[in-house]
């Protein structure tokens, strides 16, 4: 049970705006795996799929404190950058199970780095370099994740 969703994003606004589409389609708890080289675009990805669920300020990269929490209404948002993470059994020492509940949506940055600590992912979005633009893949790895490419409303 797989189901994949392709698009290409010509700039950052396109990733903002992906990201977006992509939380409104986001109506249950997800976890999302962000895969990509350096400079892909997980981040800004990150930034408009936490906008998009409400949050005003700034969206950073939680590549020191390996999460940042935004917690709105009615969803938690949860954004992980596991790029630092020295051993993935740290992982366990900050309560990682602890983020992934019934009113959580958590993107994950880096996963590979977390792996064995990690629940699945609904999504696996990869980002990569495709000339001047991003290619951007989804791929959904459970009825969750199905439900979600399935409500998303995004046009090429």
């Amino acid at each position: 049970m797989t189901q994949t969703f392709t698009t290409s994003l010509t700039d950052a606004d396109r990733t903002v705006a992906f990201g977006a589409a992509l939380a409104r389609a986001c109506t249950q708890s997800t976890t999302c795996y962000l895969l990509g080289d350096l400079g892909a675009g997980k981040t800004t990805f990150c930034r408009g799929f936490v906008q998009a669920m409400g949050h005003t300020g700034n969206v950073k990269s939680p590549t020191y404190t390996l999460v940042e929490p935004y917690l709105l209404t009615p969803w938690q948002v949860y954004h992980f950058d596991l790029y630092r993470l020295g051993d993935p059994e740290e992982l366990e020492f900050m309560g990682i199970r602890d983020y992934f509940n019934d009113q959580a949506l958590c993107l994950i940055e880096w996963p590979e780095k977390g792996q064995g600590w990690l629940p699945r992912a609904d999504l696996d979005i990869r980002l990569r370099y495709d000339g001047e633009q991003r290619e951007l893949v989804i791929d959904a790895n459970t009825h969750v994740g199905v439900a979600i490419i399935d409500r998303l409303e995004w046009e090429d």
